[in-house]
């Protein structure tokens, strides 16, 4: 594909979800997809949370005019519309976790049945490692779990709508420079779609994406990451997603070890994500999104760095970069005094998401 065409399909994805907004902010009213303010919440004001549905018509629109539509590709799209309607009718009616999960595992089920699957491993330690029949499990575990990572964290304004575009983008760089054209469109048109969005969701926002658009950006960004970056012999192919989703992925493991900690169910909603600890060491809404733009942007250029190192300078960087993981979270730990789920986030007079 020429840069002139690419460039094109990325300002249409960019301009059908801006433009579609309003209409689907009335759409939500009187769908009565709206969030309604509570104790658990901070925002003060009904919003409407079906802002996804622009994401999602953007991003499949521009797709399908862009790429055939066959293989693992046909797979990834039926499940986008699978998880996409499930956290759209959860947006509208309030769904069960339970059924949630089923959805996004019925999705995840569609994507590997038509070869979205991790089938080997390249690590900076031992070379590459064949995974066989493991490949499955282990590629169905990864699209589930990173659905609701993103999920997880969409929390402020404009988080998870701009650490999907990060991640994104940066899937879209280590993507065209190992020769995957297909993964490297989809995921700046991705950045596109999110990107017509964000005006509408950055604070103060005008409306929340909702469950739709979570899951479907953690659906995409789990299924991107399977087609191309693991499908590459560079060294480094084991790490690279984890690096470049390292927030979601680090803020949903140490959510799931505070809740078996506090013997609360894994599905429980608190208000001790990264997010709201840095709101309760007094960081604004604003200040607190943009400091996990920074740490993602971060992640992402250790992913791109990583993706040109050999094997031993790339373990170190690993090990210097779980070390900071550990260390930073300890101190934000030791900020907020280890409340854990008993945190208190100041309220705020603008609007702020839900989890």
């Amino acid at each position: 594909m020429s840069i002139y065409r690419l460039a094109v399909l990325v300002m249409a994805a960019c301009a059908i979800a801006y433009f579609m907004m309003p209409h689907v902010i009335k759409l939500a009213h009187r769908l009565g997809a709206v969030d309604q303010p509570d104790q658990r919440k901070v925002h003060n004001r009904i919003m409407p949370r079906l802002g996804g549905l622009g994401i999602f018509s953007a991003f499949m629109i521009v797709a399908l005019l862009g790429v055939p539509l066959s293989g693992p590709l046909e797979g990834v799209m039926l499940g986008a519309v699978v998880v996409f309607l499930v956290g759209m009718l959860d947006d509208i009616f309030q769904l069960s976790p339970y059924l949630k999960l089923v959805g996004q595992c019925g999705a995840a089920a569609i994507a590997i049945h038509f070869g979205v699957t991790v089938e080997f491993l390249t690590n900076p330690f031992d070379g590459q490692l064949n995974l066989g029949w493991v490949g499955v499990p282990l590629t169905f575990v990864w699209i589930v779990g990173i659905t609701n990572a993103i999920n997880l964290i969409d929390g402020l304004d404009g988080l998870a709508a701009g650490v999907s575009s990060i991640a994104a983008a940066t899937m879209g760089l280590v993507a065209y420079s190992q020769g995957q054209q297909t993964v490297c469109f989809l995921a700046f048109i991705l950045v596109a779609a999110i990107a017509g969005f964000l005006p509408y969701n950055f604070n103060p926002a005008r409306t929340f994406m909702g469950d739709g658009g979570s899951n479907f950006l953690g659906y995409i960004l789990a299924c991107l990451a399977v087609m191309g970056l693991t499908k590459t012999t560079a060294v480094i192919s084991l790490f690279l997603p984890i690096v470049i989703l390292g927030i979601p992925i680090f803020d949903t493991f140490f959510a799931i070890i505070r809740r078996i900690n506090n013997r609360a169910p894994i599905f429980k909603p608190d208000k001790a994500h990264l997010h709201h600890r840095l709101m309760a060491i007094g960081m604004s809404h604003r200040r607190s999104v943009l400091i996990i733009y920074a740490i993602s942007t971060f992640f992402g250029g250790v992913a791109l760095v990583l993706n040109y190192l050999n094997r031993p300078k790339a373990a170190l960087v690993l090990a210097v970069l779980l070390m900071a993981i550990v260390l930073g979270a300890e101190k934000i730990g030791m900020r907020t005094g280890g409340k854990g789920a008993e945190l208190v986030v100041p309220r705020q007079e603008t609007s702020t998401q839900h989890s």
